[in-house]
């Protein structure tokens, strides 16, 4: 489908208009035309044998945007990112990149990393970056660039055998910005690393998403995900089970810790507070999940008014890794 998405009205929640002039309209689903939209992903499924990696799953891809797949081994994470590559046939469904029809194009508007980076050990960072670019059928001017971006320049004479895995990592992720994609995907890109090697490859992610490219990462490592990414989709048995920002998603919830002199009146009190979910008390203090609409002013001025006087009053958002657990829970 070729049309131009400069006016989108919603229809009803399952349908979308576009116009490209004031007497042409066409009816598309509404998955496969939104603003600003970068991958569209429809109702995917992907089968071997009895088991379904990918079951019926739908996602929406902004442009300019870190997203995350977020989810345990065996969750479909690679297979989805290997149908969207080309990499993996499907079964069911479709999607689209740049709200067209992929194309021998498409693929090189794309840089990938899938499973784990494969180089010659005995050529240097220069020579296999060369290799990457002939097989990208693009020239050689900026290899040098991306050795920079990526911290190996004074490396890149060294043998790729003498690199750590950080550094093999990062060469990875130089080799997948070749040809200036519009689009990055890396999957599992931490996998192995040591904490240093994590927290470099997260300033690397991150300065590039700054030079306004869209990153795809997927990952099981909650942390990783939080520090990094804008949106998050969770999928398990290759079902979606949210998908939308972190922040949002994060901003949910809040949990509060209060304490005081009587620490079971002060739990009775909240217990009985219509703004607190889930009260309990643990290590000398009460915490309960604090509801959007109450702030923490008006839980210390309702005990205030009940005889109360906190000595200890903090909230925290509540965490990706709780609220991802929460998730698998409420699904099981």
């Amino acid at each position: 489908m070729n049309f131009a998405c400069k006016d989108i009205k919603i229809i009803n929640y399952d349908y979308v208009m576009c116009s490209q002039a004031e007497k042409s309209f066409r009816f598309v689903k509404k998955y496969y035309c939104l603003e600003n939209s970068l991958l569209s992903i429809i109702a995917l499924s992907k089968n071997y044998g009895r088991i379904k990696a990918v079951d019926n799953l739908s996602l929406e891809i902004g442009r300019g945007e870190v997203f995350g797949l977020l989810g345990p081994n065996g969750s479909g994470k690679t297979t989805t990112l290997g149908i969207v590559l080309g990499a993996i046939s499907l079964d069911g469904g479709s999607y689209q990149w740049f709200n067209e029809k992929p194309d021998s194009s498409t693929i090189r508007r794309i840089g990938s990393i899938l499973e784990v980076p494969l180089f010659y050990p005995y050529m240097n960072a220069v020579d296999n970056l060369k290799l990457i670019a002939d097989i990208k059928r693009i020239p050689y001017d900026g290899i040098d660039e991306v050795l920079q971006r990526v911290g190996l320049f004074q490396r890149r004479d060294s043998a790729f055998r003498t690199y750590s895995l950080g550094m093999k990592q990062r060469l990875a992720v130089g080799a997948a910005l070749l040809g200036n994609p519009e689009v990055l995907i890396l999957d599992e890109p931490t996998n192995g690393l040591d904490p240093q090697g994590i927290a470099e490859i997260r300033s690397l992610i991150k300065s590039i998403a700054e030079m306004g490219k869209t990153i795809i990462l997927a990952s099981h490592l909650l942390d990783e995900v939080q520090k990094i990414c804008s949106h998050v989709a969770v999928l398990d048995h290759g079902k979606c089970l949210f998908s939308g920002k972190v922040d949002n998603m994060l901003g949910k919830t809040r949990m509060l810790e209060v304490a005081s002199d009587d620490l079971h009146l002060l739990f009775s009190l909240l217990s009985s507070y219509e703004g607190l979910m889930n009260p309990f008390m643990v290590d000398g203090l009460v915490k309960a999940e604090l509801r959007n609409d109450v702030s923490p002013d008006d839980i210390n001025r309702y005990l205030f008014g009940k005889g109360v006087i906190l000595n200890h009053l903090t909230t925290e958002k509540l965490s990706l890794e709780k609220y991802f657990l929460e998730i698998l829970a409420d699904k099981s």
